[in-house]
């Protein structure tokens, strides 16, 4: 039987998602967006079948919110009363413990179920044109249940797996924002503090992979990474001030002088991401 899946935002996630799901087969997809030309696109391409109207949010059996967290939230409190019982909502945020705070607080004014989740891939440019149907392929796939029945989860993780999704983790929003906290948030920070350094402009002609891997995502979306940041921002802090910690063991090591103490400090290093992986 077919389902009809709405896409609310066609950016990268949610045009990635429609590309994915194309040849998944058994599901019709339906993309809403503010971009009429983004909806053009994704029909001319056949990332969607259409564009998604109210009717179509009424009968949706699945509806992603691929939208920035304020956004997402405003969505679900002025459609989710629309939507049947038996419809599974999920988000695609990059912070889930404000986001599924919000998004379970709605849920008694309407039928639908909510499944938090987050989708564990991305570019380095946004929009409908850098969406990719193969982004997904093997990549992690994050859900915070949020009280949500079995069946409901499994739904979002079916349709991860049909995307290409290798791998999946179900986890709580607080433990999420924490992990998130580090493999994510921080790196981005990183990136744009190491850009930051006057030497910067002068890197052609003596930089290769350290420089393009450390750098790769300081070419970053500001409006929505600051939102991220900001939600975030309790483990963000705890996580830049352990980073802040560490470098000043290396810059201190460094400027003394100190061989033993700097061999011992990249030895520990390199120990951990061995092991770590």
């Amino acid at each position: 039987m077919n389902e009809t899946i709405v896409i609310v935002g066609l950016g990268l996630i949610g045009g990635s998602i429609a590309k994915a799901l194309r040849g998944a087969g058994s599901c019709r997809v339906l993309g809403m967006d503010l971009d009429e030309d983004v909806l053009l696109d994704a029909i001319s391409c056949g990332a969607i079948a259409e564009k998604a109207g109210v009717e179509d949010l009424k009968s949706a059996d699945l509806v992603y919110l691929c939208l920035y967290p304020k956004e997402a939230l405003e969505f679900a409190q002025k459609y989710g009363p629309l939507l049947k019982e038996g419809c599974v909502l999920t988000d695609t945020c990059g912070v889930k413990a404000e986001i599924c705070a919000g998004l379970s607080s709605l849920q008694g004014t309407g039928k639908y179920v909510f499944v938090g989740g987050h989708p564990m891939a991305g570019k380095e440019h946004s929009g409908f044109a850098a969406s990719d149907g193969g982004l997904f392929a093997g990549a992690s796939y994050i859900v915070t249940p949020c009280g949500a029945p079995d069946w409901a989860v499994e739904k979002v993780l079916s349709y991860a797996r049909r995307m290409g999704f290798g791998k999946f983790v179900t986890t709580t929003p607080e433990r999420h924002d924490r992990a998130i906290a580090f493999t994510s948030q921080t790196p981005h920070v990183l990136a744009c503090a190491y850009v930051m350094s006057p030497r910067c402009p002068e890197h052609h002609g003596f930089s290769a992979g350290s420089y393009r891997d450390v750098s790769r995502v300081a070419d970053i979306n500001s409006a929505l990474w600051t939102r991220l940041f900001l939600m975030n921002r309790g483990a963000l802090v705890e996580e830049l001030d352990e980073l802040t910690r560490n470098l000043g063991l290396f810059r201190d090591a460094v400027a003394a002088g100190d061989e033993p103490a700097l061999r011992s400090l990249l030895e520990k290093a390199r120990a951990i991401k061995t092991t770590q992986g």
